[in-house]
């Protein structure tokens, strides 16, 4: 799944924000989160939902299977 690790670190600049900010909104601890952009983890299907309405995408988009923002 390095897609999703690659979409969301670029989407994550993009904003700009930080890891920390971006663990904080998902109420989680920073190293989850850095284990999401490192693509050894991923969220659950709240977290994922979260991340796409924050960053105005579709979870499509940041799993991957489109390139359709």
């Amino acid at each position: 799944m390095i897609k999703f690790a690659e979409r969301l670190q670029e989407l994550r600049k993009e904003k700009p924000a930080t890891q920390q900010a971006m663990a904080d909104f998902l109420k989680i601890k920073l190293r989850s989160y850095q284990h999401y952009e490192g693509g050894d983890r991923r969220p659950d299907y709240e977290g994922l939902v979260a991340l796409a309405d924050y960053f105005g995408v579709t979870t499509d988009y940041l799993l991957g299977r489109t390139d359709v923002r």
